[in-house]
């Protein structure tokens, strides 16, 4: 007996050594990939020493002889920082993500290589002008040459991931960069998925269901009756689980990005100098989108937010001009849906009878599985993608497949030469006439110089005939030519401000509701002048306006004016749900109860209204839509209809399912929180769950790679953030502001911004997540152009000599 635990001893001491070990060494290898950033590397491809001073936040302010030697060094930057994602970007838009993820990955992938990404980027390097073109060899030269430190040094593989995944990294191309760019566009728009989720809901409800998204808007000729005969496929009771891809690649086609943009003029401000301030606002992940830089240019210095693997600063400024970016409100792609040859499936119906599809195939390699062979076809209108939009099968009808006309497609695409244009750009002129070579996405840029702030549309728009069967807000019959684009026109106009004062302007992502810019709009010209100070607040707002156009409508007729009932009643709990919301003012507080509320309550106020009249397209809507709710209990056209449920026997009025839909949301709260309503916080639920897109999932690695954070804000503040609609937790935010900067033209070094985690990409990293704090509390931090301040406050400086 003694032997044998002296024998489980010393098998239990071996294995707790050995486990050990093996962590020690990982942790060993692991922390070799983090870069030195205090040393010094020669590397061919620059032609005199730079210099990479690394701030205390870990901002690069990158000083060269030459731009090309700049952009080099820019290069090297984002690979010594986020290898990783530069490689799963790349994979992304190329359609290579299942080469390292598996099968799970196949639907993005499948939906890249249809979509041509890499291979449009690639036709369109030579549409760049000869600047852009430098500074993308540049790019690339610099990313390929840490590539080969790491390889020649042993630094760990260059990143952590790539001790579980596979680490076979293709040198970097110019058309690399190009591709993340479509991507992004692609990413940026939700043109399909509006265009079919109003179809669906014209097949549900031909006489009113499109007005659910454009409830002031009349409503189309039914969607069948553009294809009369024809037998669609019967709708899904809901969308499976794994619909909408995850965000291993950060981005992904059709998931809508936005941002808010505002500018106030010298003659608004208090210190006679213009301000701008910008947030693109996207899936916030670990590490986030977006990475902060300063490239020392031949025109000047620039600072602001850059995207690994694209060689600009998306929003910043330089010593004369501020910019912001946001995701212009263009329709810039159709669905047309193309007949098939009956009994020829490589023919479809064109303008000119039966057609050949353009065809080819691509082999798509799976990790641990077997490779697939795609087979890619092209129509007039453009390519079949029959994965764009989770609902698509159901609007497609039998003999019939979905081609897309999209602006993106373009093989002469120079918006990456407008980007690095625009950062050269000493002057809203100059910047404006940079952007007039934007393609996708389509942008609206907000400028600020010393001389005043403008606000330009820039890109595609496609060019419809007058009688377009659907007017691009529903599929159409791709054999008809009236539904053909006669081609694609650029825009490069200036925005319509409508009543904004003079010296203002403003953007932001949209609805039909128009909610949160009459938000922005009201902030901006409560105050006749404006500091930077009172531009963070704004940019901070958490104010729903959405909560303050509903409630007065929906509780009308609910407030109560008696006598309290028994306490711990279902009707008290509502009484004092009613009175909390009385008295709120629709601040989307973590730390209140209101918006848990409220929120609640409008979510199960929009499935009662539409679930029974839409039937299963009402599941996998998840949004809330302010326009719809309101047009209801306003009884816009015959809206209200909508509150009367079908199926059952009494006629409901509006008052009535409010009532209804209150006292749900308060039980299922109740379910999960307690009775006590005040005790209710909106933070318990109002999380953002930033996952890192590879070891996020991996159990025992989630803990030390993703970042929890309880978070203000909602769906329709400016502060936004977004909520994921469905799951156990349909109130955890997914997005929001990845980056936020304010620009003070007057003092141009007390500008500010902040990223969403921090820059480095390595967990082991003490710039892992460093700003996340920061980025939650709405603090930001300092933003100079001067080298000394630079140089006082480096926590490093990466010196670059060129290779003899």
């Amino acid at each position: 007996m003694l032997k044998l635990f002296r024998w489980l001893l010393w098998l239990t001491v071996t294995l707790i050594l050995l486990l050990v070990a093996g962590a020690v060494l990982i942790w060993y290898f692991a922390v070799r990939s983090l870069p030195d950033y205090n040393g010094s590397y020669e590397m061919a491809g620059i032609s005199a020493p730079v210099e990479i001073v690394r701030s205390t936040e870990n901002v690069p302010h990158i000083f060269g002889e030459t731009d090309e030697d700049v952009f080099f060094a820019l290069g090297v930057a984002h690979a010594q920082d986020r290898l990783f994602q530069l490689t799963v970007l790349r994979r992304a838009a190329q359609g290579r993500l299942s080469e390292i993820y598996g099968a799970t990955a196949f639907p993005l992938d499948n939906l890249a290589r249809r979509l041509g990404l890499q291979e449009r980027a690639e036709a369109s390097v030579a549409a760049q002008d000869s600047e852009t073109l430098a500074a993308l060899e540049a790019y690339s030269a610099g990313i390929n040459e840490w590539i080969r430190q790491v390889n020649e040094n042993a630094m760990g593989k260059g990143a952590p991931e790539f001790f579980l995944f596979p680490d076979q990294i293709t040198y970097w191309q110019p058309a690399d960069s190009l591709a993340i760019l479509k991507l992004l566009a692609a990413s940026s728009s939700r043109a399909v998925g509006d265009e079919v989720l109003r179809a669906r809901l014209s097949l549900a409800w031909p006489e009113q269901g499109p007005a659910f998204l454009s409830p002031n808007d009349p409503v189309p000729a039914p969607y069948a009756s553009l294809f009369p005969g024809a037998r669609m496929a019967p709708p899904r009771r809901s969308l499976p689980e794994n619909a909408y891809p995850d965000l291993r690649g950060f981005l992904h086609p059709g998931i809508g990005l936005g941002a808010n943009g505002f500018a106030a003029s010298s003659d608004r401000t208090a210190a006679d100098g213009s301000l701008l301030a910008n947030d693109p606002q996207t899936p916030l992940t670990v590490p986030g989108l977006f990475y902060l830089a300063r490239l020392e240019l031949t025109s000047g210095g620039a600072i602001g937010a850059t995207i690994p693997g694209i060689p600009a600063i998306w929003s910043g400024r330089n010593q004369d001009l501020a910019w912001g970016l946001t995701p212009a409100a263009v329709d810039d792609a159709d669905i047309h849906i193309e007949e098939v040859q009956p009994g020829a499936s490589d023919r479809y119906l064109g303008l000119r009878g039966w057609t050949q599809f353009k065809t080819d195939s691509a082999v798509i390699r799976v990790l641990d599985g077997q490779s697939q062979r795609i087979t890619l076809r092209e129509t007039e209108n453009g390519p079949l993608v029959p994965g764009i939009d989770p609902g698509l099968d159901d609007v497609i009808p039998s003999g019939h497949v979905a081609s897309l006309s999209w602006t993106g497609l373009s093989r002469e695409d120079r918006t990456m030469s407008a980007l690095i244009g625009l950062m050269r750009s000493d002057s809203r002129e100059t910047a404006a006439k940079a952007m007039e070579m934007t393609v996708a996405p389509a942008l609206s840029a907000t400028l600020a110089d010393k001389g005043g702030v403008t606000q330009i549309i820039a890109g595609a728009r496609p060019m419809r005939p007058d009688g377009h069967p659907t007017g691009g807000m529903m599929p159409s019959p791709g054999w008809l030519p009236e539904a053909r684009w006669t081609g694609i026109s650029s825009i490069a106009d200036e925005a319509d401000q409508g009543q904004l004062a003079p010296g203002m302007v403003l953007a932001t992502e949209e609805g039909p509701d128009g909610l949160r810019r009459r938000r922005l709009a009201y902030l901006l010209m409560d105050r006749e002048v404006h500091s930077r100070d009172s531009f963070i607040a704004t940019q901070l707002d958490v104010v729903s306006p959405a909560a303050r156009a509903l409630l007065p409508l929906v509780g009308a007729n609910l407030w109560f004016s008696g006598e309290p009932t028994e306490a711990g009643s279902p009707e008290r709990q509502r009484q004092d749900a009613l009175n909390l919301l009385a008295e709120w003012d629709g601040g989307m507080s973590e730390h209140l109860p209101e918006p848990l509320i409220y929120a609640a309550w409008m979510r199960e106020l929009q499935k009662r209204l539409i679930q029974d009249e839409l039937g299963p397209p009402a599941e996998d809507i998840t949004q809330l839509h302010p326009a719809f709710i309101e047009a209801v209990f306003r009884n816009r056209n015959g809206a209200s209809r909508w509150c009367n449920i079908v199926q059952s026997a009494p006629d409901e009025d509006c008052t009535t399912i409010a009532r209804q839909s209150l006292d749900r949301a308060i039980l299922d709260l109740t379910e999960r929180f307690g009775p006590e309503v005040a005790s209710w916080r909106w933070g318990d639920v109002h999380y953002v769950r930033q996952n890192h897109p590879a070891l996020g999932g991996i159990s025992g690695l989630g803990w030390i790679m993703n970042l929890t954070q309880a978070v203000s804000g909602g769906e329709y503040t400016l502060a936004r953030s977004g909520l994921l609609g469905s799951g156990n937790n349909p109130y955890q935010a997914i997005n929001g502001a990845g980056y936020r900067g304010v620009y003070d033209l007057a003092d141009p070094d007390s500008s500010v911004f902040i990223i969403s985690t921090g820059q480095s990409g390595h967990p082991f990293s003490s710039h892992y997540d460093d700003l996340a704090e920061l980025w939650r509390r709405g603090e930001y931090i300092g933003m100079s152009l001067d080298p000394g301040l630079a140089r006082a406050a480096a926590v490093g400086v990466t010196r670059l000599e060129p290779a003899q």
